[in-house]
């Protein structure tokens, strides 16, 4: 009977149907081997209503094999081609190459092996001296003195280059003064004259660096007299106290402190001077004018600071005011100090005599 109902209408056309659906399914997808029964209708066998999960399904060996080696492999899962691909991928291994020698030339080989030649917006390598142009071009917009006026740019450049002279001296003597100091004689003057005319510079350098911060200082007073960004009294009066009151007082320094000092209030007085700008209480090309001169003045001090100190231990050193002012008052207290032995000494000279005077009256 059972082979019977095998061998029936009915059960083979159930068999292909069945046959069929799963070879559809298993191309779409190559993971799921088995259809899904629970869109499939009821097969009716010999009127009775059988479920679809006794459907036969075809044993595909190679594809449960793929899908065993895609579940253990951490790639992607395997997609067949689609037709449009493989269509295209027979077009062009049918396609005739076609030779364009015209285009060959010394250039059409070096363009980037995934990149279409001649495209015009091909990355270029980074210029690895921009960096150093831009600061070239900062320094070279920083010292335009397009915007200052000539007559004080003129004036302001020749005042500075005493300043600039009496540093290159320093320099060209200490070199002399070591010149002298290993073979006896130096290249244009002698170790004692070279240290003589050192000391001649050394007051003429500071009182000028004095000079020229009074000066920086008195500029504001100008500004404020012509009411230039408007009038602030005592707040711009300051600038032009503060400077000399803090440039004299250096003179009584030894020579490298006072230097030192002198740099700092160049410096002081330049962040002062910029602030003002940055208020609007001078010009706009004030800032740079005296960045310029700052700077000068600047170099020459550092300048005259390294030659000193290539012969500190082969010069004497000259008493400055400080020393002179040291030397007054031990004068004046030693002085005091005479006065008062000869006083004591005429008091007991007196003493002395009196008692004299009073043995002999006795005596009489």
């Amino acid at each position: 009977m059972v082979g019977g109902m095998l061998r029936s209408g009915p059960t083979r056309s159930l068999a292909r149907s069945t046959f069929q659906f799963t070879t559809s399914h298993n191309r779409r997808n190559a993971s799921n081997l088995v259809p899904h029964t629970s869109k499939l209708p009821a097969p009716r066998i010999g009127g009775l209503t059988r479920p679809a999960s006794l459907a036969l399904t075809a044993y595909r060996p190679l594809s449960t094999s793929l899908q065993r080696y895609a579940g253990t492999t951490a790639g992607p899962p395997f997609v067949e081609p689609d037709k449009k691909e493989l269509q295209h991928e027979k077009e062009v291994a049918n396609k005739e190459i076609e030779p364009h020698p015209e285009e060959v030339n010394s250039a059409s080989t070096v363009h980037q092996l995934f990149h279409e030649k001649e495209t015009p917006d091909e990355e270029k390598d980074e210029d690895m001296l921009a960096s150093v142009y831009a600061d070239l071009r900062v320094v070279k917009e920083t010292f335009a003195l397009n915007e200052v006026p000539r007559e004080a740019l003129y004036i302001g450049m020749a005042g500075v280059l005493p300043y600039l002279g009496t540093s290159l001296t320093t320099v060209y003597l200490a070199w002399d003064i070591n010149h002298a100091s290993m073979d006896g004689q130096g290249f244009l003057l002698s170790g004692e004259s070279a240290e003589l005319l050192l000391h001649i510079l050394e007051p003429l350098q500071m009182g000028y660096g004095a000079v020229i911060l009074s000066f920086l200082g008195a500029i504001h007073w100008g500004l404020e007299w012509a009411k230039y960004g408007g009038t602030h009294g005592y707040r711009r009066y300051a600038y032009g106290v503060v400077a000399p009151a803090v440039a004299w007082p250096t003179l009584l320094l030894p020579v490298e402190y006072a230097l030192i000092a002198q740099f700092s209030a160049f410096c002081f007085m330049y962040f002062a001077d910029a602030k003002a700008v940055v208020r609007g209480w001078a010009p706009p090309w004030y800032m740079t004018y005296r960045f310029v001169l700052t700077f000068v003045v600047g170099a020459s001090i550092v300048a005259s600071l390294i030659g000193r100190g290539q012969i500190a231990d082969k010069i004497s050193r000259l008493p400055g005011p400080g020393d002179r002012l040291r030397q007054l008052r031990e004068s004046q207290r030693a002085a005091l100090e005479q006065e008062e032995r000869e006083r004591r000494a005429r008091v007991l000279a007196a003493e002395e005599e009196g008692e004299d005077d009073e043995d002999e009256e006795e005596e009489e």
